[in-house]
């Protein structure tokens, strides 16, 4: 996803004068060829993402379109304060992009462990939130966001995410991917986790469930017709994130299946507990440790569905 975007982002900008990109001395391997092509619209701060944020806003305000850029909650929960009242109170241009969500850098420990950005950034007022499933999806993520003015937050894996679609799905922000149809149930995915779910409802298709998988590249807005739909058309909801289960994907569907009045659906979220992680290792092995490996959702499922009688034994 990482190459994804700076690929695209240097695309764009030959096309367009205004977009900027600050950085908080990092990332040097695939920012450079961005400074060296734009030197002039290109800053580092150093390590100061307050400072970055800051820059970048007043940048904004003087009609550029700005991306700020470090690893995971370095330029998000480190300079909330500035993202609310520099950012966002002024509606400011600016795009503020991790990468690393998850635990993209588990080696790192829990400093560097980004679980629970999605909550706290989908809280901010005005702010866009989105997450791509996959390179491509982060290519039409990244033209998305620059055409749409005001604050955005883009959360990107860390690199060598696969690649789910097959072509280049119609994409808008704010509506779901249908990546597979189904109707026994529906997984609804964002980030990183798009590749498992295609995974999960490849393993149960064995087992004669057919399941609806949604890609929810955009957190906010939500596409609430498509959960919906899903509600309405397939036996029970399944979310999925490399994020905490409280305030993230999880818990905006749940919103929007609560406030609906009229549908009962069984529905569970899958992603982390509202803890900090004694443990350190690579994305994989820290994923398989909180029940986000395949094998481990296909059994989440099937105990669910069970639970509720949607199948037998």
């Amino acid at each position: 996803m990482r190459s994804a975007f700076f690929r695209t982002l240097m695309s764009l900008a030959e096309e367009d004068s205004r977009i900027c990109l600050v950085v908080g001395d990092i990332g040097f391997g695939v920012v450079e060829p961005f400074a060296q092509r734009f030197p002039t619209r290109f800053v580092n701060v150093g390590v100061a993402e307050q400072n970055m944020t800051g820059v970048a806003a007043g940048m904004a305000m003087c009609g550029k379109v700005v991306f700020t850029y470090s690893i995971a909650n370095f330029p998000t929960l480190r300079c909330l304060e500035q993202i609310r009242n520099d950012v966002c109170y002024h509606h400011a241009d600016v795009k503020v992009v991790a990468v690393g969500g998850g635990f993209a850098y588990g080696a790192l420990g829990m400093t560097h462990h980004a679980t629970e950005d999605l909550a706290i950034l989908r809280s901010m007022p005005g702010m866009v939130v989105v997450a791509p499933g996959d390179p491509i999806e982060t290519e039409l993520v990244t033209g998305a966001i620059v055409a749409q003015a005001g604050p955005c937050y883009l959360r990107l894996g860390r690199a060598g995410e696969p690649t789910v679609h097959t072509s280049r799905p119609e994409f808008e922000l704010g509506k779901a991917i249908v990546v597979r149809e189904g109707s026994d149930l529906a997984m609804i995915s964002t980030g990183g986790m798009l590749d498992t779910a295609v995974q999960v409802a490849e393993r149960i298709a064995r087992l004669g469930l057919h399941a609806r998988v949604l890609s929810m590249h955009t957190i906010k807005p939500l596409d609430r017709d498509s959960v919906l739909a899903a509600a309405r058309e397939t036996g029970a909801i399944f979310t999925l994130e490399e994020h905490s289960v409280i305030g993230g994907l999880g818990g905006a569907v749940a919103e929007v299946l609560a406030e609906s009045g009229e549908l009962r659906v069984p529905f569970r979220r899958i992603g982390l507990p509202s803890e900090f992680s004694s443990r350190v290792g690579s994305q994989e092995y820290l994923r398989a440790c909180y029940g986000l490996s395949a094998s481990a959702i296909v059994d989440t499922v099937r105990a669910t569905l069970i639970s509720t009688r949607t199948v037998t034994a």
